[in-house]
C-alpha cells in the first residue's frame, strides 16, 4: 500500500480537526473519517489523535506536477549554484520565481 501524499494528509487532518471542533465523539469521528476517506478505523484514529494537537487547520498544498523546461547551460549552472548556496531545491527556487513573476501587481504578472 502506498503512502498518502502531503496534500492528502493535510485534507484528512483538516477533516479530522473539523469533526473534533464540532464536538463529535472520537469513535463517531473515526467512523465518519474512515468512511469519507476509505481509511481503516485505526488510521482514522491516528489522524484524529494528530488533529487534537493542532491549534487550527493546516495549510493544504497542491500536488506538484513535473514540468520539463529547456534553459541555456549558463542559467542552469547559476540556478544550481543559487539553490546550493541557499540550501534549497532547484524546484523551490523555480517555483518562487514563477510565483513572483505571476503575482498580481508585478510588472509582468
Amino acid at each position: 500500500m502506498r503512502r498518502s501524499t502531503q496534500a492528502q494528509k493535510a485534507a484528512r487532518l483538516n477533516a479530522a480537526h473539523a469533526l473534533l471542533a464540532e464536538g463529535m465523539e472520537m469513535s463517531d469521528a473515526a467512523t465518519a473519517l474512515a468512511r469519507s476517506y476509505a481509511l481503516s478505523r485505526r488510521q482514522a484514529y491516528r489522524y484524529l489523535e494528530e488533529a487534537r494537537t493542532l491549534a487550527g487547520p493546516v495549510a493544504e498544498r497542491e500536488e506538484p506536477v513535473a514540468l520539463t523546461v529547456k534553459l541555456p547551460a549558463s542559467q542552469v549552472e547559476q540556478l544550481r549554484a543559487h539553490a546550493g548556496a541557499h540550501e534549497v531545491t532547484i524546484s523551490s527556487v523555480v517555483s518562487r520565481a514563477i510565483a513572483a513573476y505571476l503575482a498580481p501587481g508585478s510588472p509582468r504578472g
